[in-house]
């Protein structure tokens, strides 16, 4: 059974008018219904690309309000921690360890620092861009 609709539609890839035959045609020819359907998948990897680098790009939450918490309660401090306090990444304080800025107690292979040791830091540091 044959259908007798005919529906005026625009192509929705090279925007010409045609006369389409059901009501869910998009495209005037099988050439732009391909190069419709290929863009329509160029333009999706394209989309998924940008959200993957856009979700790269946000920096990443260390600390929440809990461990915020926990931190004020502890005595000494992981790289991660004190990094947080100190407003740097734990690669740099990393490398001020071992280059002897810091003092720091090893407990198998976590780096332990003393919080009175940060903020003597802290207070060295103020007074230095202060004066």
């Amino acid at each position: 059974m044959s259908s007798s609709i005919r529906i005026v539609k625009i192509c929705e890839y090279c925007k010409n008018e045609f006369i389409a035959k059901t009501t869910v045609t998009q495209c005037c020819s099988e050439i732009c219904a391909k190069r419709f359907y290929k863009l329509k998948k160029r333009n999706s990897k394209i989309n998924q690309a940008e959200i993957k680098t856009a979700v790269k790009r946000m920096p990443e939450v260390y600390i929440t309000s809990e461990k915020l918490e926990l931190i004020k309660e502890k005595e000494f401090l992981d790289l991660k921690e004190a990094a947080f306090l100190l407003n740097i990444s734990p690669l740099t304080l990393r490398r001020w360890i071992l280059t002897g800025k810091f003092i720091s107690s090893k407990a198998g292979k976590k780096h332990l620092l003393a919080k009175s040791a940060i903020l003597q830091f802290l207070k060295k540091v103020s007074s230095q861009l202060t004066s």
